[in-house]
C-alpha cells in the first residue's frame, strides 16, 4: 500500500508560478510510476503529467505542455510539479497519483491505483 500526501497549492495571479510536491510512503514505492491529475468544478478529471522510470519518460497534457514540469526524486520519495505561466484555466484541485507501469495503447504508461487527497490551485486573472 502506498500513501501520498500533496503540498504546495495556493493562490497566484495569472502568469505566476507554483510548485506542488507529493511525498510517497509505504511499501512498493520503488516500482511505481507517478503523476499529477486535476479536476475543476463541473469538469472531467484531466491527467496533467506523469513520469515513468524515475523521470526517464514523461507525458504531459497538451494544455500544460511547455509550462509545467514533472520531476521525481527517488532518494526523497517525492514527485514535484513545477507550474509556470499559470492561467486562470489551471484553477483546479490537483491530485498526486501513483500506480504500476503497463503497456497500453502501444506504449508504456502509468496505470494509476493510489491517490492523494489533493491540493487546491487557484489562479486569478
Amino acid at each position: 500500500q502506498v500513501q501520498l500526501v500533496e503540498s504546495g497549492g495556493g493562490s497566484v495571479q495569472a502568469g505566476g508560478s507554483l510548485r506542488l510536491s507529493c511525498a510517497a510512503s509505504g511499501s512498493g514505492y520503488s516500482s511505481l510510476c507517478m503523476g499529477w491529475f486535476r479536476q475543476a468544478p463541473g469538469k472531467e478529471r484531466e491527467r496533467v503529467a506523469v513520469t515513468l522510470y524515475y523521470g526517464s519518460t514523461t507525458y504531459y497534457s497538451d494544455s500544460v505542455k511547455g509550462r509545467f514540469t514533472i520531476s521525481q526524486d527517488n532518494a526523497k520519495n517525492t514527485v514535484d510539479l513545477q507550474m509556470n505561466s499559470l492561467k486562470p484555466e489551471d484553477t483546479a484541485m490537483y491530485h498526486c497519483a501513483a500506480g504500476s507501469i503497463q503497456y497500453v495503447n502501444g506504449r508504456w504508461d502509468c496505470d494509476t491505483k493510489y491517490w492523494g487527497q489533493g491540493t487546491q490551485v487557484t489562479v486569478s486573472s
